[in-house]
């Protein structure tokens, strides 16, 4: 697997790295008891602050998805633990709290409630893997005004993080 960074980015570092390991476990490039690239290695690779690796490892430690094994360094963890129990109960909690946080600021933009029901599921069906050749859901339109006073159609900003990371930024390979 292989981990990019863009440094240019809105999304801190630390969640571009832990958000990309998330993303091996649940299309399972990444299985239970595989290790990771030590945080000095992985600093190296991608030519950041080795802090910035630690936070990223400790948070998918508090987040149940890596075990740390001392000085050998992190392990994917394996889903089906009894230890899990807390830590997924306490992830779905979460999520039903984002998912609320971004249906309410959906409708403060004058969403319709079936609209982001729609992109909610299509997002659903990518992580699940129902539509694996499907394309990312088209964003919606903005208006905006140009300099001489007319109206232009703006799609929303999306680029991709990971097409721009492997341009711009270093890159990783998680062994596999």
């Amino acid at each position: 697997m292989l981990i990019a960074v863009d440094a240019a980015a809105a999304e801190p570092l630390y969640l571009q790295i832990r958000n990309q390991i998330v993303a091996g476990i649940a299309t399972g490039q990444l299985e239970p008891g595989q290790s990771l690239p030590s945080v000095r290695s992985l600093a190296s690779d991608l030519g950041i602050n080795l802090h910035t690796v630690n936070k990223a490892y400790a948070v998918l430690r508090d987040e149940g998805y890596v075990r740390m094994r001392g000085r050998a360094g992190a392990v994917i963890a394996d889903p089906a633990a009894a230890d899990r129990a807390d830590a997924d109960a306490s992830a779905q909690v979460k999520m039903e709290d984002d998912l609320f946080k971004l249906a309410l600021a959906f409708r403060a933009r004058g969403g319709a409630r079936g609209q982001f029901l729609e992109a909610a599921a299509a997002q659903a069906a990518r992580a699940y893997g129902v539509m694996e050749d499907a394309e990312p859901a088209p964003r919606p339109t903005r208006k905006k005004k140009a300099a001489d006073g007319s109206s232009v159609a703006a799609a929303g900003a999306g680029t991709s993080s990971v097409a721009v990371a492997a341009a711009a930024a270093g890159e990783a390979v998680v062994p596999q």
